[in-house]
């Protein structure tokens, strides 16, 4: 009797084991190959070097998944030296990306193999979908136009809303703005956001501890790295190391004012302009945080309305980046002396936080030369405890 009992236990043991084990969910159902990484293996094989760069806001910027990819790929490649860039930046979703692209992607050379993340913060800084899809094909086309060897990966990470959109049987409109791009240009995706949260609905971990507010911990770090292991696995499992012929082309573009060639200008006006101050190594004298590249730089300070500052360019779009402090106020801008506009330049992180911030002033203007206005107003948000503007820099799509 005893015996039967054992083999019963046993056999129902048996049974829900391989019961869970059919429902674990697979990493690689969350992926969309389209084409393949061949570029960027045989450039890694034969010629023994390789440039990764990976682009996004904080998720990409911080300590974790980002080193193990790192390891992963000198490990693969061992014979392989490297050149990693991290170029993830606090805050910064693609339209930052867009025009900080020749900048900070591009600063050692070309680029063999790009990771691009900008989901999260495209939706939190309700970027609209015209800008979002402008900003995504110009990453993308800056990058192809360097190199049209380049292989790109979008990656797309959790936050609450898209685990809500998903539990709601939608897809956020922010991942399919990116898969559009995506598509278009036969770009692979990996979708972190949807694997997170039916991982978590199926009960292997939890949000509360493993992706609390945004950044994942270790353990959200490892599954993140897991699943862009087992894609990269998947992408190269095929050897194309006897396959000379690249994958070269760029299709035509999908908005003919997509931001592909961005430009960044710092701030040097050539004598004093009243109003106004060139701060050379600024940094914030209120205790208030900062990120790192927007500490001990050039930055252009209005305080108190006086005269019109003018940036003359030769685009189809035109904005400023700022430090959008405590004490940021509100400005008038014109282009070209049409009607001025105002821009509040706080924004809802601003409290506490000299926050860089990407103001997309004009878009989808006529190819040649133009003049950016800007002057101060003695108005301000109701929440901001100043009327100051700080330029870290110009930018503009450049035709």
């Amino acid at each position: 009797m005893k015996r039967q009992k054992s083999i019963l236990f046993l056999t129902v043991f048996i049974l829900f084991f391989n019961f869970s084990g059919a429902q674990k969910l697979v990493s690689k159902n969350y992926h969309s190959h389209r084409g393949n990484l061949k570029n960027s293996f045989v450039k890694f094989e034969t010629e023994n070097k390789g440039r990764v760069v990976f682009l996004g806001g904080s998720i990409t910027h911080n300590p974790g998944w980002r080193d193990s990819v790192c390891n992963y790929l000198q490990q693969k490649f061992p014979e392989t030296e490297f050149d990693f860039i991290n170029a993830g930046i606090p805050s910064m979703g693609s339209t930052p990306g867009a025009f900080r692209f020749k900048r900070d992607v591009l600063k050692n050379g070309l680029v063999d193999l790009l990771f691009v993340e900008a989901a999260v913060n495209d939706d939190t800084n309700r970027r609209t979908s015209k800008e979002i899809t402008r900003a995504m094909e110009g990453i993308v086309r800056h990058a192809l136009q360097a190199n049209q060897a380049c292989n790109i990966v979008f990656m797309h990470f959790v936050d609450p809303g898209k685990m809500e959109n998903y539990r709601s049987g939608n897809i956020p409109e922010v991942i399919q703005l990116h898969e559009q791009v995506a598509v278009h240009y036969k770009i692979s995706t990996i979708s972190l956001a949807k694997e997170v949260t039916e991982r978590i609905d199926a009960g292997e971990f939890a949000w509360e501890n493993d992706f609390k507010d945004l950044h994942p911990s270790a353990f959200g770090q490892n599954i993140y790295f897991q699943s862009i292991k087992t894609f990269l696995k998947d992408a190269w499992k095929y050897d194309f190391i006897n396959e000379k012929d690249m994958e070269l082309g760029i299709p035509r573009p999908i908005d003919n004012f997509s931001y592909e060639r961005g430009v960044l200008v710092e701030p040097n006006p050539p004598k004093p302009i009243k109003g106004w101050k060139m701060i050379e190594n600024w940094k914030p004298t209120d205790g208030k945080n900062v990120r790192h590249n927007y500490v001990q730089v050039p930055i252009l300070e209005g305080e108190f309305p006086g005269k019109i500052i003018k940036f003359q360019f030769k685009g189809n779009a035109v904005g400023i980046a700022v430090a959008a402090g405590p004490d940021s106020g509100i400005i008038e801008f014109s282009v070209d002396n049409s009607p001025w506009q105002k821009q509040d330049l706080f924004t809802q992180w601003s409290k506490n936080l000299h926050l860089p911030w990407y103001y997309t002033l004009a878009t989808g203007l006529k190819s040649g030369k133009h003049m950016l206005q800007i002057r101060l107003t003695d108005e301000k948000n109701q929440e901001s405890v100043g009327n100051i503007c700080r330029i870290r820099y110009f930018y503009f799509n450049a035709n």
